[in-house]
């Protein structure tokens, strides 16, 4: 069984994966005009990297890409710059309303884009899929010491 699983994970996680993330992209790109890298760091300053060295690290860009990345999402009202009260010297990221929105409308729009996806299931696929979900979510969840 275990062989049988290994080649059903390969044969459809990374082809899901893919088609969900050129989705994204695509949207983002088309419908909001941003760049991978622009939208990536909206996604990563709402997890709360809130500085342009934590998102060129998470993102394995060099810092001047995060930074102009940074630029762009400022100027276009998307995310703002606030100086840290405890360091004047540093400057926190954070999503403005207008960012928020943004990433509101990428991700609706990409879940809608979903459920055409799912609504191929019937109601008991639908009823497997989101437990076998859960259970590979239990596979790769390291258990705690």
């Amino acid at each position: 069984m275990s062989e049988e699983l290994i080649d059903a994970f390969w044969e459809s996680i990374p082809s899901v994966w893919r088609q969900t993330r050129t989705k994204i992209r695509a949207v983002a790109a088309e419908r909001f005009a941003l760049t991978v890298e622009q939208f990536q760091a909206l996604r990563r300053i709402r997890k709360g990297m809130d500085t342009v060295s934590a998102l060129a690290e998470e993102g394995r860009l060099s810092r001047s890409q995060a930074s102009r990345a940074v630029e762009a999402l400022v100027r276009r009202g998307l995310a703002a710059r606030l100086t840290d009260a405890r360091d004047r010297r540093h400057l926190r990221l954070s999503l403005t309303p207008a960012g928020e929105q943004t990433l509101a409308g990428i991700y609706a729009e990409v879940e809608a884009w979903l459920a055409e996806r799912f609504a191929r299931l019937s109601d008991e696929e639908a009823a497997l899929l989101r437990q076998s979900l859960l259970l590979l979510r239990k596979a790769f969840t390291d258990p705690t010491p």
